[in-house]
């Protein structure tokens, strides 16, 4: 940066403060955006009985990528880790519940990491959802498209097995 000219730098500080100033979260799915409610809570294409629910604004993007999902979503502000002294409180569980109970969804993905706290996260949220008559679902796991079994590690492949599904 010390050997760019000054117009670069005072442009990346301008950028940088565009972007605190005008980037905010979706008074909705808590998403980042520009404008409240953002594209997706908005788009009428998207498919508003089917709620995904991410960690992360990240995830959004990944899964978007896909094209395979056009549901909507919600963005939790991420996991329960009781090592980090985060629980349920500390993200947007009470929001999520309200918003269920507000819109009706016929099912709710929970798409968190294959990781304890993702699995704890998710358990968490189904004990909490099922009652109320809502499809609680989870993204299955497996191998990747073009990989190996050789070098599939155990617990890749014992999910893969558990979520096998007929042809």
């Amino acid at each position: 940066m010390l050997n760019r000219p000054r117009a670069e730098a005072q442009s990346l500080a301008d950028a940088i403060i565009a972007v605190k100033d005008r980037v905010r979260l979706c008074s909705r799915c808590f998403s980042l955006t520009e404008e409240d409610p953002c594209l997706i809570c908005t788009d009428v294409r998207r498919d508003a009985t089917v709620l995904c629910v991410v960690a992360e604004a990240k995830d959004i993007y990944a899964l978007e990528r896909t094209s395979a999902f056009r549901g909507r979503y919600h963005v939790l502000g991420g996991l329960i880790s009781p090592m980090d002294g985060i629980g349920p409180a500390q993200l947007r569980v009470k929001e999520l519940i309200d918003r269920v109970a507000r819109e009706g969804p016929r099912e709710v993905l929970i798409a968190t990491n294959p990781n304890a706290e993702g699995e704890a996260t998710a358990l968490y949220l189904s004990r909490l959802i099922s009652p109320s008559g809502v499809s609680v679902t989870r993204l299955a796991y497996g191998l990747p498209i073009g990989g190996d079994l050789d070098y599939a590690d155990e617990v890749t492949l014992a999910k893969a097995l558990e979520g096998r599904r007929a042809l």
